[in-house]
């Protein structure tokens, strides 16, 4: 039997050649010899990993960033060669199969490290050391604490110190006064180590677009810029050169009726008409990740705006329509028609987000569709 994909219309087009661009311009702003990781975590911020991963790599990213194992064994699959590294928690028992596939951890507990030695390596396992500056979600928060944690790692048979980290909670800021207080501890941190490891790292988006230089240290973690966004409204007056976004959203009608003044569309009536309209709809719904706090954002139509209207479905929602367009007739929710652009932004803005969240819950029910030059 024929394995047919995509008859519905609704698709995501993932524009492969602005993710080589964010990184090459990138890389034309970094200091000389300070490597890129491209933070692919979350199915790449939802553009797909695999995808994304080939055109960062092809355009001179040295690392792969994810959250999980499991995120990193499925890039493993397809990249045998390139580093790999977990930001976040691992489980103890994943450790051996790190080691075997190359894979690198990040450690912040001497426990964790004390029920990794109970275990039987074929090969060493690397790892980074998480330090918390200020963020307060994982990592060794004191010089003592630190110490005894690196020198159990040294004296591990089992582990290799192959870099150092922190994360600034205020990088896309412009008040940078908790940020400093993060630059100090951080670098009180590496002074206190016997020896630099291999990477260390603290630039996440913000931090190496719009800050000092002097900290994008040995590597760099590019991720929401690599995207084509910036990761705030101050940082996108900021940027030190242009992005362009790599992802849009788009679809077709597949009805369009006209109802009369009075008529109530979609659940709970939430929209009534008050005179003659016509209605168009949508296979797109909360279902994909049109989550339905986007009711009133507006799609394209003919480079024309035109608002979502009513309860957004789990699988449709409607549109209030300036004349009756053609079944079949393109929507583009985010991107560009002629003149006209919807941003992610503008998403996020309605959805009372940020940017990050809305490529990211839009569902694997969406099929995205890649282009390339």
């Amino acid at each position: 039997m024929q394995n047919i994909k995509h008859f519905r219309p609704t698709k995501a087009i993932i524009n492969l050649d602005a993710i080589k661009h964010n990184v090459n311009q990138l890389k034309e702003y970094l200091n000389p010899g300070v490597q890129i990781m491209a933070v692919v975590k979350a199915n790449a911020y939802g553009h797909g990993d695999i995808e994304v991963a080939a055109a960062a790599i092809e355009a001179g990213a040295t690392v792969l960033a994810v959250a999980t194992p499991e995120e990193a064994l499925h890039l493993r699959e397809a990249y045998r060669d390139i580093d790999i590294l977990i930001l976040g928690y691992v489980p103890v028992s994943f450790a051996p199969l790190a080691a075997v596939e190359n894979i690198t951890l990040t450690v912040f507990s001497t426990d964790w490290v004390e029920q990794v030695n109970t275990l039987t390596f074929k090969h060493p396992l690397k790892v980074h050391i998480k330090v918390d500056t200020g963020m307060g979600r994982i990592g060794v928060t004191n010089l003592e604490d630190l110490q005894n944690l690196y020198h159990e790692i040294v004296l591990s048979e089992k582990l290799l110190v192959d870099g150092i980290f922190t994360h600034f909670a205020t990088a896309d800021e412009e008040d940078e006064t908790y940020f400093l207080h993060q630059v100090t501890k951080f670098e009180e941190f590496l002074r206190s180590l016997p020896k630099r490891p291999r990477l260390v790292h603290a630039a996440n988006t913000a931090t190496m677009l719009v800050k000092d230089q002097t900290l994008q240290y040995d590597a760099v973690r590019f991720g929401i810029s690599m995207y084509g966004l910036a990761p705030s409204a101050y940082v996108k007056t900021k940027l030190p050169f242009p992005l362009q976004p790599a992802f849009s959203l788009e679809t077709e009608l597949i009805e369009v009726k006209e109802v009369q003044a009075g008529q109530s569309i979609g659940y709970g009536a939430a929209f009534t008409a008050s005179e003659p309209s016509f209605i168009g709809t949508i296979p797109i719904g909360y279902a994909d990740g049109l989550i339905r706090k986007y009711s009133g954002q507006h799609v394209l139509i003919d480079g024309v705006r035109v608002p979502i209207i009513g309860r957004i479905c789990m699988d449709q929602c409607m549109l209030l329509l300036p004349i009756a367009y053609n079944i079949g007739k393109k929507v583009t929710l985010i991107g560009k028609q002629e003149d006209e652009e919807i941003t992610i932004d503008e998403w996020a803005k309605k959805g009372d987000t940020i940017n990050y969240e809305v490529p990211c819950i839009i569902t694997s029910r969406v099929p995205r569709i890649y282009y390339k030059k």
